[in-house]
């Protein structure tokens, strides 16, 4: 009796760092339930950490490189794409292409959040605030987001410091509960597991981005529906092979 195959999902982290790729697979992979498959893969090229427009744009491109990258390789189709960034860089450029299922750690905790009512979120870096707000204005969840939060260590520095991070993150996540919000989004990759540990100091819910990312992208709660094609509608000049071949089967079934 042949086993069955496993449901494929790809967990992407789009910048370099290949600490904040084991941060999440060290949270993550413990609670991938039987019969899934979690392939992670780190960006190749790009920023060490994402931390402003600049990183963003190209942190977009390596998800991309990443999934067709891939995809050239595995002969299954994947059952989904989680993008392991609090900014999902690349996200509708990867739902148009994949054919499958695609989020982001933003995206999953805005859909987790707002199951609460209004919401603010607690994450690292300055820069991110005008962002974030773009990006939940994009996804429908203008509305619902309220407060943002931002600390003065990036995401990096929270993740290389765990005992400042855990300080620093809640008094951010006291006073953004003073904001009038049901319920705090902690977002950043390199914070997976964190919300767990800081909640018993809150009195509101506390989504953890990453384990948001995880459920959502595994069908436990409301993941958008994949695109019906699959690939680029476009031809490329001097990218990798991988998405030369993508192009070119794209474009043949748009036409």
């Amino acid at each position: 009796m042949s086993m069955p195959t496993p449901r494929r999902y790809l967990l992407i982290n789009p910048n370099t760092n290949p600490l904040t790729t084991q941060r999440l697979q060290d949270v993550l992979q413990p609670l991938v339930p039987p019969g899934v498959q979690l392939d992670v893969h780190t960006a190749s090229f790009g920023a060490n950490y994402i931390a402003c427009e600049a990183s963003h744009v190209v942190a977009a491109h390596a998800c991309l490189d990443a999934w067709a990258a891939q995809r050239s390789v595995a002969s299954d189709p994947l059952d989904g794409v989680l993008i392991g960034c609090f900014g999902d860089p690349g996200l509708f450029a990867l739902r148009e292409a994949s054919g499958c299922p695609v989020t982001g750690l933003a995206e999953a905790s805005f859909i987790q959040a707002a199951a609460h009512g209004p919401f603010a979120i607690v994450t690292g870096g300055e820069r991110w605030k005008p962002m974030l707000h773009r990006l939940a204005g994009s996804l429908g969840f203008g509305p619902q987001l309220r407060h943002i939060e931002t600390v003065a260590p990036t995401g990096a520095a929270l993740q290389a410091d765990p005992e400042m991070a855990i300080r620093c993150l809640t008094q951010a996540c006291q006073q953004a509960a003073q904001s009038g919000v049901a319920a705090i989004i902690l977002g950043g990759a390199g914070l997976a597991g964190y919300a767990r540990l800081l909640q018993p100091h809150i009195v509101l819910p506390l989504i953890d981005s990453a384990l948001a990312g995880l459920e959502v992208m595994l069908g436990q709660g409301t993941p958008p529906a994949p695109h019906d094609q699959d690939g680029f509608f476009a031809q490329w000049q001097g990218m990798p092979d991988a998405f030369g071949s993508i192009s070119r089967e794209g474009v043949q079934s748009f036409v």
